[in-house]
């Protein structure tokens, strides 16, 4: 495993649409180190399509693998076919699916993707479409895109367009002190910082919780769970109407991050 001084939490929560229309969680996560690096990505498969859960799933796994693949190899993150090369590994695998399932299933696998690769020297930030990502505090969403419609890896595929792998940030790993890679969902997630959780009097918070409060990094469950808080609706009943008044959770997309802090007194 990777000896990079850093801790880690990672969760995942199904929206609350998707929860009301019956569909499943469609982010998906992986991280993955070896004695070269560290890899965490994100991706959020497109809601209207009905493999792209199983896509993202995919995708994710798909990169993982090539990174630390290609950080053995000894390929830095700085070279410039490292991205290129991780786009055609993901292309690779989709154009696989379609050969072995004998149809086209390229429109089915759509995904965006947010990640980042740590290395003991650098630390590279890349994405392809929406989502979001935050480095030492600075948070940076990407989109929204034009009728809510974000550019596809799999569309070089589809659709012959030219989407990359691109760059968000290339830093020495030294200046790295917290690291956030988000699905778009966290975008809403940052938009409650004043809203009160549901059927308490706190008040959601700033993104910054997230990296700055041990808790997360002390159990691995604890970001999952205040995901969940977040998303749980909250009944009551009003006496004096006569009724049940239900409020809806927070969060209406599918929401998924990772996030890296530097264990205290490492360099």
């Amino acid at each position: 495993m990777s000896a990079l001084p850093f801790d880690i939490a990672a969760a995942s929560v199904p929206g609350r649409e998707h929860a009301r229309a019956g569909r499943n969680n469609q982010d998906a996560l992986c991280i993955r180190a070896s004695a070269h690096g560290l890899v965490a990505v994100v991706a959020d498969g497109c809601g209207s399509q009905p493999c792209s859960e199983l896509g993202a799933q995919l995708g994710v796994r798909r990169v993982a693998q090539a990174v630390l693949a290609r950080l053995a190899e000894g390929e830095r993150v700085d070279a410039p076919t490292f991205l290129p090369g991780l786009r055609e590994d993901v292309l690779r695998l989709l154009t696989a699916l379609r050969a072995d399932l004998g149809r086209d299933v390229i429109g089915d696998f759509l995904f965006t993707l947010v990640g980042a690769v740590v290395t003991p020297a650098l630390t590279l930030v890349f994405s392809a479409g929406d989502g979001v990502w935050a480095l030492n505090g600075e948070v940076h969403p990407l989109g929204p895109f034009s009728g809510n419609a974000p550019p596809y890896l799999a569309y070089a595929l589809a659709h012959g367009h030219d989407v990359p792998l691109a760059t968000q940030a290339l830093v020495p790993t030294e200046e790295v002190h917290a690291l956030l890679v988000g699905t778009d969902g966290v975008a809403d997630l940052e938009r409650l910082a004043s809203t009160r959780m549901p059927e308490r009097e706190e008040l959601v918070g700033p993104l910054s919780r997230l990296w700055t409060e041990d808790r997360y990094f002390a159990n691995p469950d604890a970001l999952r769970r205040r995901l969940a808080l977040l998303n749980r609706e909250s009944v009551r009943a009003d006496f004096a109407a006569q009724q049940v008044v239900r409020t809806p959770g927070l969060l209406p997309d599918d929401t998924t991050l990772v996030v890296l802090r530097r264990r205290m007194g490492r360099a």
